[in-house]
């Protein structure tokens, strides 16, 4: 251990960033990380108790409960996360219940002092009472099945049913575990910019051409450090791949909601190959930055990017119509909770209510900006109904010129990927996020 600070304390730090100030976890430890300058073993122990203790929150605040006796809300917000922090190492962990115990009342005395460490000793001793398996036993006593299966995934319920709505019983329980394993990085290459050799040690993805898995820091790989590749997971890679294969009249290509910029790079280089340039829009200045640097390495003229509101853009009205159009949908991100393990105890049923409108009107905006024939690609990182096949029918609904094509057909080397004439990914399938895709042609 270097840098003044131990793993344990910059879990906790990172944790109290992550639920008093809204930050998300990977970004927090990342700049922690690098400030605490931590040994490799230390560095690995802090981020899996924080990705780990975030990830199993809701599960953990319920055991908490129990063992205390009292509710969240009486605890100070600092002693609820030293108490999260214990509970995963000694449920989740091979931290032995003794230390787990003993290190997060020392943690305590530095953090918040030494008045709280007899609660944290006598809370702590009843949690490593039961393992966790004991625990989830003990908490589904005489609850339903989806309540009993929200318990034993670390799942707030409300996901357990949307789930359960647009996958087979058989795979419900197969699919949320899946959210349970942190996922290994996936890089992508920049089409003309890199080789996916270049990637090495990477692997090559399972399906997607462009890419590679890499067990390691992604800024080690030179392509990626030059910008000649970057960070994408398969699912993305691959409704960019079906956009690029489905046949359009020649036209610019449009990313209406491009930041921060991973789609917009791979299309970038597609449209190239294809003699076309890419506009890729962004309502964010701070999001349309990171574009500019995610397609620097391309030749001046590649990508036009663009900071407005995709809804009513005049800027982009101005460069219409487009051959080949993404929506890459702001969505409630149910389909990498993998990725962000906070997520799922953050989000709740309203935002995906407050979201569709906001999908509808962009989705109908590309269908505007289309050429006689060309194709629009809606996407979103999330299997929920109402925001994907919801969406998807309504604004058919309102355009029957449209034509639902079948992007499955498109990938014909993903399996098992077919939802309804549209694409639908999944961590438990295909080792991707749950990428849905949908694909559009304007017949007018």
């Amino acid at each position: 251990m270097s840098g003044g600070l131990s793993p344990r304390r910059v879990a906790f730090d990172v944790l109290r960033q992550v639920n008093s100030e809204g930050a998300y976890a990977n970004l927090a430890l990342a700049k922690k990380l690098a400030r605490a300058d931590l040994e490799a073993r230390d560095a690995a122990f802090a981020t899996e108790l924080v990705a780990g203790t975030c990830r199993l929150q809701g599960t953990y605040d319920v055991i908490i409960e129990s063992a205390s006796g009292r509710g969240l809300t009486t605890m100070q917000p600092a002693v609820v996360d030293l108490l999260r922090l214990l509970a995963h190492q000694a449920l989740s962990m091979t931290v032995p219940a003794r230390a787990a115990v003993d290190t997060t009342v020392g943690l305590a005395r530095e953090t918040v002092g030494q008045r709280v460490t007899g609660l944290i000793n006598a809370v702590g001793r009843r949690i490593t009472v039961h393992d966790l398996q004991e625990w989830v036993e003990l908490l589904n006593a005489g609850h339903d099945k989806n309540d009993r299966l929200a318990v034993a995934t670390h799942h707030p319920r409300w996901i357990v049913a949307a789930y359960e709505k647009v996958l087979p019983d058989n795979e419900l329980a197969q699919a949320l575990e899946a959210n349970n394993l942190a996922p290994k990085p996936t890089l992508v290459v920049r089409p003309g910019l890199a080789q996916v050799e270049e990637l090495a040690p990477a692997v090559p993805t399972v399906y997607s051409p462009f890419g590679a898995v890499l067990d390691g820091v992604p800024g080690d790989v030179a392509a990626v450090s030059e910008g000649r590749a970057g960070v994408q997971d398969e699912g993305s890679q691959l409704v960019c791949l079906a956009l690029d294969r489905v046949n359009t009249p020649d036209g610019p290509w449009l990313d209406l909601c491009a930041g921060p910029g991973g789609k917009s790079a791979l299309l970038a280089g597609l449209a190239r190959r294809r003699g076309e340039h890419l506009v890729a829009n962004e309502v964010a200045v701070h999001r349309a930055e990171l574009i500019e640097k995610a397609v620097a390495g391309y030749p001046p003229g590649t990508v036009n990017v663009i900071c407005s509101d995709g809804r009513d853009s005049e800027p982009v009205r101005a460069l219409s119509p487009f051959a080949r159009i993404m929506v890459d949908a702001p969505c409630s991100g149910l389909g990498a909770l993998r990725r962000r393990p906070e997520a799922r105890w953050r989000r709740r049923p309203d935002d995906v209510t407050e979201l569709v409108p906001l999908q509808r009107a962009l989705l109908k905006t590309a269908i505007d900006l289309l050429i006689p024939g060309g194709v629009v690609a809606y996407v979103t990182c999330s299997p929920h109904a109402d925001e994907t096949t919801g969406v998807v029918e309504a604004v058919m609904a309102d355009f029957p010129d449209l034509e639902l094509l079948d992007a499955s057909s498109l990938l014909p080397e993903v399996p098992n990927a077919t939802r309804g004439g549209c694409v639908q990914l999944w961590p438990h399938r295909h080792g991707t996020d749950a990428m849905f895709l949908a694909l559009l042609r304007s017949m007018s």
